[in-house]
């Protein structure tokens, strides 16, 4: 990673710290001193400034192929957690930094560098449940202090130096320490090595329920351990905000050496699924120069191994050699002759190549193959339109837009397919989604305002109406704004 964004990336860690810090010491000022916690509501509150910060600062890893897979392993732990007063959710930061973090209302982070180090479903599940127990016992909200007198205008620059950005990392920590000291605290959000012990020790209970076992959690830490130890400029993340690592590896060893594997009801856990999300996760999101002789030295080293050829593929179509990764696709559908996502892979490839035809008919025999993924209707639909089956097309991005509203792009050439059909409104009202989407208020407006003369579905004019009604609002905010 270029030096430039390794700097960036520490500045932006560093933001999320000191805006974690001011929303609690935020939360202190407004809230009773009796208190021991905040509220779930204002758990709740607190995650959503929170993630408004980690959304617009770092880049989510969205592959829904990826994320319905951590899903369901979080599933497994979470189905065995006593009642719990918020629904959980989980996120993949693609950093290569090692790392892992829950804020308050069951948000959880794991960044890809960490991903990536894992060997198997039990080292992810190890982390998740760890991550998983820290929110139960809602360690971050029990650490919030009560802020002692500090005055709005000196509260008001603090947020303004967080949320605004003045001046970057730098500006924001100064404006932390200064509103530390009018507060007359500082506000120390690192887990204790308490807290690390509690969150182990109920974690691998929720492990053993779920049928894992230890060892996954073990083996990670370790390689975070190690991390530290070899071939690394810093120290992990992870061992930043989760002490007491050796501590921590010595309890787990004995928990192990104490529970029989017998005493573990073994959960099913699918090889098969965790190497296809991990090749996925290096192939199309990690360093590309070293992706590539990765997978080219997997492939002379293992040639019959389909899952090396579907990795090698993924990466030629991500540099544009759409030619040798087919190659490489149809070489692993050699063993997997039935794969719907190399399949995928593979047609997304014909669509590019303008080889429509193929592309339909590869893409269009697993539309109704194992999990929904908007990018498999995608390339079909647009696959349809080339083709000139309009009514399919349309058909097809009507489902995304429904299912998957924040993939973007269906909105775009939903309103171009409708275009060619005739149907202006229509058209407008999803460009008009489009460009909103996008920021782009001034296009949003005019697309919306022409959906809106024509329109005669009564549920899209509320909607037209209620979507110009924000648009108004926020372009005059943006207006008055200092």
């Amino acid at each position: 990673m270029p030096k430039k964004q390794l700097k960036a990336n520490k500045n932006f860690r560093k933001q999320i710290i000191a805006v974690c810090s001011v929303l609690l010491l935020i939360t202190g000022i407004f809230f009773p001193q009796s208190a021991y916690s905040i509220t779930v509501k204002e758990e709740e509150e607190l995650s959503r400034e929170f993630l408004k910060v980690v959304l617009d600062r770092f880049q989510l890893i969205k592959d829904p192929l990826i994320i319905d897979y951590v899903n369901k392993v979080s599933e497994k732990i979470i189905a065995v957690l006593p009642p719990q007063p918020f629904t959980y959710h989980f996120y993949i930061i693609n950093d290569e930094v090692y790392n892992a973090f829950a804020i308050p209302a069951g948000h959880i982070f794991i960044n890809r560098g960490l991903l990536e180090a894992m060997e198997n479903e039990n080292e992810l599940a190890g982390i998740l449940s760890h991550e998983i127990a820290h929110v139960v016992c809602r360690h971050i909200s029990q650490k919030i202090e009560r802020s002692k007198k500090i005055s709005i205008a000196t509260l008001a620059g603090i947020a303004a130096g967080i949320f605004l950005g003045a001046g970057g990392a730098t500006a924001v920590s100064s404006a932390l320490t200064v509103g530390s000291m009018a507060a007359g605290q500082a506000i120390e959000l690192a887990y204790s090595r308490e807290d690390e012990m509690q969150a182990d020790q109920i974690g691998l209970n929720y492990l053993t329920q779920a049928g894992y076992d230890g060892e996954g959690l073990l083996k990670i830490l370790k390689k975070i351990r190690n991390k530290q130890w070899f071939g690394s400029d810093e120290i992990p993340n992870y061992l930043t905000t989760h002490p007491a690592v050796e501590d921590r590896i010595a309890y787990i060893d004995n928990w192990i050496q104490g529970h029989s594997h017998k005493e573990i009801c073994r959960a099913s856990i699918q090889f098969d699924d965790f190497e296809r999300i991990q090749t996925r996760l290096i192939a199309n999101y990690g360093d590309e120069s070293v992706a590539i002789k990765r997978f080219n030295d997997l492939v002379l080293k293992f040639p019959d191994n389909p899952m090396v050829h579907y990795g090698y593929g993924l990466i030629l179509t991500r540099i544009g050699n759409y030619k040798d990764a087919a190659v490489h696709f149809k070489t692993a559908l050699g063993k997997r002759a039935f794969d719907s996502y190399i399949l995928q892979d593979l047609g997304k490839i014909y669509f590019l190549e303008g080889r429509y035809e193929e592309a339909a008919h590869t893409l269009g025999s697993i539309i109704n193959t194992g999990p929904y993924d908007p990018e498999r209707h995608f390339f079909l639909a647009r696959s349809q339109i080339e083709l000139g089956k309009l009514k399919e097309a349309i058909a097809l991005f009507e489902e995304i837009t429904e299912k998957s509203p924040n993939y973007n792009q269906a909105f775009y050439f939903l309103g171009e397919a409708y275009t060619k059909q005739g149907q202006t409104h229509n058209a407008h009202y999803n460009l008009g989604i489009f460009y909103k989407n996008k920021g782009e208020l001034k296009n949003a407006m005019f697309h919306l305002n022409k959906a809106l003369k024509n329109m005669k579905d009564p549920d899209k004019v509320l909607e037209i109406n209620k979507m110009l009604k924000e648009i108004r609002q926020r372009r005059f905010k943006s207006k008055t704004s200092p």
